[in-house]
């Protein structure tokens, strides 16, 4: 029988207590992670109301963070000086319980029942759970909890008790609680020093049942404002209980007590606000965060619950994905696409971390994935929250242009990790010398535009980030005697692989970045000579990308991921035990790095992302040969294995690295959940099913599908935004459906049928039988996918 750590629903995530068994402890960091809420502005994780016990303990701000010391060994030119890690603000969340003389504590007294649920058509996260005190009063506490799509800077719980048989004292302590404590982030103690108290007190104030606290980081000097009101009804009394707050430096809290006679009921609802500013003073700070709790109070729980839901409704209109056949598949296919959606939709010109705001993994950093990854799901389901992350990049273009000058190059060069735009990547291997990720940012501006026709972006915005990352690639590689260019000395995505020569996926995405920098500057030329671009400046990106090297295996009729990279030797795959993954544990990086052996699609990758640059049967061969060296010990690998298998007929295999890719959080495949959400790895999800079994490209003039249905989908369908309108595509074995809702009407190709699709005129086309793939690929030994539905 299958089993698995959640409860299987199509629309959310459950997870239960044994009846009568006790709370258990085992998994709770899992859980916390999994039941996180976010608007991509705040992050709340899943920890219970009373805020103990907690594995740790998480309310977060998109950007404030605080820095610290980068440690080194030895000093070199061009480090990092600083670090940045993400910081626990004060938590609004914590509302505690005193039934009689004894606090709510599920590991005393008997906890009869205990479930917490994650609606996904509502984003509430439900909890349930009836207790008896260690003196025999029993008491039922109900409470949801929400972080608003359409308020900002509010979240916002609603906590009940209803007394049992008999009557109890019941004490509510709502509180702001600061200085929760961090994890261990980093292994180097003058690091976690810096880090253990980050914040200083700076104003404070409470009434009534209102309370705000101000603090600010002592080094990066941001200033955060977390304000709380609350509204209290009570079945039994006609007047509610008056609240009362107490204030100090660090803690707020207000007091609200009431006697329930049997089966009376109290309610208590919090609406937190949530502001936070380098720049602006303290008062004007409070200010904003008290005006946003005036507003949720006056909406009311009820208010904030319905427009919460009409958000959402809007949403799965027009982005949902449909999958029969599977629940499971089902289930974490809309999860995945709720957790890309929480990550940034009211982000607002800010990065999306590669954990979200969903715990302290990477210590808060983004990377290039949130580009590569995550932007082209939300460039088709919400392409603002898109704009806004590709208008944070413009924002940080000086400290792009002043890292490059610091590394002799000209142009800009965006970091490796970041919070705020700097480079905080101790390790330069796998971050300095990672330079893709400027051309992944002029990819997802490219996407971006293409997708949605915003001229006005592409001109005022794109324009500069193409041009400045087309000068970079000019003075970063050389010319050979033959005339060609290489790119030497650099890290692909792979990071088993560093500092090679000719990375192909770094030249082949350099490629796309020059001529795109030279079709902007055609287009908008006073925009070009604005910046400084002349003619021959636009000749020289054209000849460039034109002769750009790309390494190939000429005997096995395969592209090289990097030049020599075939001829190096192979990992020893079958001397290495199954717990000695993941690899970079248990070897050193020296061995990793001259031998085959990939820890995530590189090559496979470029596959993925330019289809039209490889043949049918390249594609094919190298797909095959590089997933023999692909052990995934990261957890971006499986979605782009799945969309490249799906696309040379390996269906079977593509299912298993779907399957794969959709629980890599919720059955905490990599044992790292504990620090936070794989946001990439769910944006990967969608990637999977719409370009992989949905075969959709959009790398030409035209969007271009070659969908197919795998075993155990019976059928499928997804729903994406094309120029501001919704396209439905609806998949069955033999057929798939083309469903454009409104708007003028668009040209697509269906298997190289090109096809006119009109607004509300449905199109069904013939899937053509699937030509014989050949055998499935094999894997290193041990590193198969599971088998898809196979048990946890």
């Amino acid at each position: 029988m299958t089993t698995h750590r959640f409860d299987v629903h199509p629309w959310g995530v459950g997870w239960s207590c044994m009846r009568n068994v006790g709370w258990e402890e085992r998994g709770q960091s899992h859980r916390e992670s999994v039941f996180s809420l976010s608007n991509g502005h705040i992050g709340w994780r899943g920890t219970l109301d009373e805020g103990d016990p907690s594995a740790a303990a998480g309310s977060y701000l998109n950007g404030v963070f605080e820095e610290h010391p980068m440690p080194y060994a030895e000093d070199g030119y061009g480090y990092p000086e600083h670090g940045q890690t993400v910081m626990h603000v004060p938590d609004g969340k914590v509302i505690r319980l005193i039934v009689d003389d004894e606090p709510f504590d599920i590991r005393t007294g008997a906890l009869v029942e205990h479930r917490q649920h994650l609606d996904l058509r509502t984003g509430i996260l439900h909890r349930a759970a009836t207790w008896t005190s260690p003196a025999g009063r029993t008491v039922t506490i109900a409470s949801q909890r929400l972080v608003s799509f359409t308020h900002r800077s509010i979240a916002a719980v609603k906590y009940e008790v209803t007394a049992g048989d008999a009557a109890v004292d019941v004490t509510l302590l709502s509180e702001i609680l600061a200085d929760e404590p961090l994890p261990e982030v980093h292994s180097d103690p003058t690091v976690m020093d810096a880090l253990r108290d980050p914040f200083e007190p700076v104003a404070h104030r409470g009434a009534g049942g209102r309370a705000t606290l101000v603090q600010r980081t002592r080094r990066s000097r941001i200033a955060v404002a977390v304000a709380a009101d609350h509204l209290i009804t009570s079945s039994s009394q006609a007047v509610a209980p008056e609240p009362r707050t107490d204030v100090a430096a660090d803690l707020a809290r207000t007091t609200v007590r009431t006697r329930l006679e049997p089966g009376a009921r109290i309610a208590l609802v919090k609406c937190v606000g949530h502001e936070w500013s380098p720049a602006l003073d303290d008062v004007a700070l409070r200010d904003r965060a008290e005006a946003a709790v005036e507003t949720a109070i006056e909406i009311g729980w009820d208010g904030l619950v319905d427009e919460q839901r009409q958000y959402l409704d809007a949403f799965w209109d027009r982005a949902d994905v449909l999958i029969d056949g599977d629940e499971r598949l089902q289930q974490s296919a809309r999860f995945s696409l709720f957790q890309v959606l929480q990550s940034a939709a009211r982000a607002e010109v800010r990065s999306i971390p590669g954990k979200g705001l969903t715990g302290v993994g990477y210590e808060g950093h983004t990377f290039w994935d949130a580009e590569t990854f995550v932007l082209p799901v939300l460039t088709y389901t919400a392409p603002s929250a898109a704009r806004d992350a590709l208008l944070w990049r413009h924002s940080t273009l000086d400290q792009a242009r002043s890292r490059a000058e610091q590394l002799h190059l000209a142009g800009a060069a965006f970091p490796w990790r970041t919070i705020d735009g700097r480079e905080c990547s101790g390790y330069w291997p796998a971050g300095t010398v990672a330079f893709h990720v400027n051309a992944d940012i002029a990819a997802a501006v490219v996407r971006y535009v293409r997708a949605t026709g915003d001229v006005d972006f592409e001109r005022e915005k794109g324009a500069e980030i193409l041009v400045e990352t087309a000068r970079l690639w000019c003075t970063l590689g050389r010319w050979d005697d033959a005339g060609a260019f290489h790119i030497d000395g650099v890290t692909g995505p792979d990071e088993y692989s560093a500092l090679v020569d000719d990375n192909f996926f770094t030249n082949l995405m350099a490629q796309r970045n020059l001529r795109a920098a030279a079709d902007v500057c055609r287009r908008h030329r006073d925009r070009a000579s604005g910046l400084g671009v002349s003619p021959e400046e636009i000749a020289l990106w054209t000849t460039t990308a034109d002769a750009m090297a790309f390494p190939y295996d000429a005997a096995r009729g395969i592209p090289e991921q990097s030049a020599g990279f075939n001829e190096k030797e192979r990992w020893d795959f079958e001397g290495t035990r199954d717990d000695q993954y993941p690899l970079q544990k248990h070897f050193p990086y020296f061995d990793l790095y001259r031998k085959q052996v990939v820890k995530q699609a590189d090559l496979v990758l470029a596959l993925q992302a330019a289809p039209d640059a490889f043949t049918p049967d390249e594609t094919a061969r190298a797909f095959a040969y590089y997933d023999g060296l692909t052990v995934r010990d990261s957890s971006l690998s499986a979605s782009v294995q799945a969309t490249v298998a799906a696309r040379v007929g390996q269906l079977d295999l593509a299912m298993d690295y779907f399957a794969e890719a959709g629980t890599i959080d919720l059955d905490d495949l990599q044992e790292d959940v504990d620090e936070g959400l794989h946001i990439a790895a769910h944006a990967g999800v969608w990637n999977a099913l719409v370009c992989g079994f949905g075969g959709m490209r959009d790398d030409g003039e035209m969007l271009q599908f070659a969908p197919r249905v795998a075993p155990p989908m019976t059928a499928f369908s997804f729903g994406m935004l094309v120029r501001g309108h919704t396209l439905r595509v609806d998949v069955q074995r033999d057929g798939a459906t083309y469903r454009l809702e409104d708007g003028p009407a668009i040209d697509i190709r269906h298997f190289g049928e090109d096809v006119t699709l009109e607004a509300g005129e449905p199109r069904r086309l013939s899937i053509p039988p699937l030509p014989d793939p050949g055998p499935r690929p094999s894997q290193p030994r041990g590193r198969e996918p599971r088998r898809a539905g196979a048990e946890t």
